[in-house]
């Protein structure tokens, strides 16, 4: 069984503590693009009728 099964967490958890622990042991001049690669942008849009409406950032 894998580590993060047996720990009760999903593959994306997993990989985002992989992630996150990798990001932190960076020396600080490359450390801080890493963050900066780290943010999402999530976009909404809302349909109505069958018609797009404005999207949302």
């Amino acid at each position: 069984m894998s580590g993060w099964k047996a720990a009760g967490i999903s593959y994306v958890q997993y990989a985002n503590i992989c992630a996150r622990a990798v990001r932190n042991a960076l020396k600080d001049e490359l450390r801080t693009p890493a963050l900066a690669r780290n943010e999402n942008g999530l976009k909404f849009v809302k349909w109505e009728k069958g018609v797009q409406s404005e999207s949302v950032s």
